[in-house]
């Protein structure tokens, strides 16, 4: 088992990395207006932007705009192309967007000297292009003093620059490439910062140059993405770590583009040049953030890491206790020993299965002799995927066993159906009586407390003949709807009768619940309820259900009857490193990012998919699972 430990950024302890980060040390750790972050006189000309009244800017256009800046102070994203004249740096082209990210302007500008290099492969802007252009940068200068009001706030990266080829002087600006703010007057790239805090590719290779209206907008976005988010948030990106990241890539993919062809046999040149990934904690090591790594077996990361080896699960607990609420990021492995050899922990698994197996399965009756089997696949199939139906004939009058694929069918087949006339019968619908099932009622209500299940529903009974598009177009006008989430089979690709939806707010999803259930798509008829099981987990139960064979199934029965006599001695181990764990959980700050990994099981045994529980720690309420 494995915890992994990544401090958060409400409550950031005075030795935790975090504090050394330069954004915090610039900005402090709570999110400020947006005035907080523009740059202030001496900034601007530290930076070498256009000041009013200074000797180098004789000739330049003041924009006018003298009110009071003040946090609700309108935002403009600027951006401009430039060519090399006899002159020097003249714009080609002007782009202008407001908050909303709509283009105000975006004009190519014909240059007033000779030009010597019309920089295309940067600009995007070409002699034919300017050839028919009859705007001057003085129309451009008026334009932009008409369109901007008197407190306007301009956003761009290395604004400075776009404001000296424009000859303007505008009194207050954010600039991105200073906001977002890096050791030793270092600056991170327009393209980087867009894919790493934007999630959006920008100035792409297959495109003639950068366009300027796309990187005035990515801009905008980034200062509006700190003012909103707070200095504390953009630090917990590590974005100097996703760089690193990004470079060892780069270099790896180099070093295979250079290794000769005579190194590769006829067979690795008919096959792409296989590039190593980077290693997250060579990442951490190259940025100067020590993990710390404890375990039994060797944990180093291709030499860099020294491993710290401990005898026995206690000793690594105490170190635990000790280095792990000090660092950033933390491994640590426990082991049951290797007396415990992997049919001791399938028999642990198989627990696992089990209970999920049980949750899963409903028993449906009792019916008529000779009820229609087809009526009872089709009703209780508008609840969710079936992965297996079969008739109970031991009983006086026939029931119907039936298991679902996700925990949600399940439980709507409980819910609706219990009571139902099907197929000619009143029946009764219930899950299995085990001693396992006993709190089933009570883990449903947790897991549909789970953070992770908040604003989140699910819906069932859509024709295997609609497209996501369909259902997004479908399901368009519920309020905040945020995202759909589609399962597939993971053999066939082909979806399944059901969806997700989640919702921006959970009274939304409420509200969606009340409307959905009873809606009609396409002769269809929804049935709707809460969420249960998130992405992850609903892959998980699919691997759990088709991982094992009835071949490999009967020799993990066989095996499990042998080791009963072990059984006990294996919970005592199980229980005590569960206490182990409890007791680091405990001793973690609040807002720790905490990981727990079971690793899968492959042998002669069977084989079992493995499973990863997460948490947030919050000694004041319940966990974000």
């Amino acid at each position: 088992m494995s915890g992994l430990t990544s401090t958060g950024s409400e409550c950031i302890p005075k030795n935790s990395d975090l504090q050394c980060d330069p954004i915090i040390q610039k900005y402090g750790i709570k999110p400020q207006g947006l005035t907080s972050y523009i740059l202030s006189l001496e900034e601007q000309r530290k930076n070498d932007y256009p000041i009013k009244g200074s000797p180098g800017c004789k000739g330049y256009i003041y924009t006018e705009c003298d009110q009071q800046r003040t946090d609700s102070s309108p935002l403009f994203g600027l951006d401009c192309e430039m060519c090399l004249t006899a002159k020097g740096n003249e714009v080609t082209r002007v782009s202008l967007v407001d908050a909303q990210g709509q283009c105000l302007l975006d004009e190519l500008v014909k240059p007033e000297s000779r030009v010597m290099n019309y920089l295309t492969r940067f600009s995007g802007v070409t002699k034919k292009m300017l050839l028919p252009v009859k705007t001057r940068l003085s129309d451009i200068q008026t334009r932009l003093k008409e369109i901007l009001p008197h407190d306007a706030v301009l956003v761009g990266h290395s604004l400075n620059a776009d404001l000296q080829a424009l000859e303007m002087i505008h009194p207050s600006v954010i600039d991105t490439s200073l906001l977002f703010a890096r050791n030793e007057g270092r600056r991170f790239k327009l393209k980087f910062l867009a894919k790493a805090v934007l999630g959006k590719e920008i100035q792409c290779e297959q495109k003639l140059g950068h366009d300027p209206a796309e990187d005035a907008r990515a801009a905008l976005e980034l200062a509006q993405f700190f003012i909103e988010q707070g200095p504390a948030k953009v630090a917990e990106l590590n974005l100097e770590m996703l760089l690193t990241t990004e470079k060892l890539a780069e270099d790896s993919q180099n070093k295979a583009a250079l290794q000769p062809q005579g190194c590769r046999d006829q067979k690795q040149l008919n096959e792409p040049p296989h590039l190593s990934k980077p290693c997250f904690l060579d990442c951490l090591q190259v940025t100067g953030q020590k993990p710390v790594l404890l375990g039994r077996q060797g944990l180093d990361s291709s030499g860099l890491c020294q491993s710290n080896l401990s005898t026995s699960n206690k000793q690594i607990l105490q170190r635990a206790l000790e280095d792990v609420p000090l660092s950033t990021f933390s491994i640590i492995q426990f082991s049951l020993g290797p007396e415990y050899i992997a049919s001791h922990l399938l028999a642990l698994c198989e627990q696992v299965r089990s209970k999920l197996a049980d949750m899963l399965t409903i028993y449906a009756g009792p019916f008529e002799e000779g009820f229609c089997l087809h009526s009872v696949k089709k009703e209780f199939g508008r609840c969710g995927p079936i992965q297996s139906l079969t008739v109970v004939t031991e009983t006086y009058k026939p029931y119907v066993c039936i298991q679902y694929e996700v925990l949600e069918a399940a439980q709507l087949a409980v819910e609706s159906l219990n009571g139902a006339e099907v197929a000619g019968s009143c029946i009764k619908v219930q899950r299995p009586v085990t001693a396992a099932m006993l709190d089933c009622d009570d883990l449903i209500k947790e897991l549909e407390l789970d953070v992770e299940n908040e604003g989140v529903i699910y819906v069932a009974g859509l024709k295997k003949s609609l497209t996501e598009r369909d259902l997004q177009e479908e399901f368009s006008q519920l309020k905040d709807l945020e995202t759909l989430f589609l399962p597939k089979d993971l053999q066939s690709g082909k979806h399944r009768n059901c969806c997700f939806l989640k919702f921006q707010e959970s009274q939304s999803a409420a509200d969606a619940l009340e409307v959905i259930n009873g809606w009609t798509v396409k002769g269809r008829k929804l049935r709707s309820r809460n969420a249960l099981a998130s992405g992850h987990l609903w892959r998980w139960i699919w691997q759990m259900n088709h991982s094992n064979g009835k071949q490999g199934g009967h020799i993990l029965y066989e095996k499990m009857e042998q080791l009963s006599d072990s059984e006990q001695d294996l919970r005592k181990k199980v229980k005590k490193l569960d206490h182990h764990i409890k007791k680091l959980y405990r001793s973690l700050q609040n807002n720790t990012l905490c990981v727990v990994l079971f690793p899968g099981v492959n042998s002669r045994h069977g084989a079992q998919p493995g499973l990863g529980l997460m948490a947030v720690k919050d000694d004041g309420g319940r966990s974000a699972h």
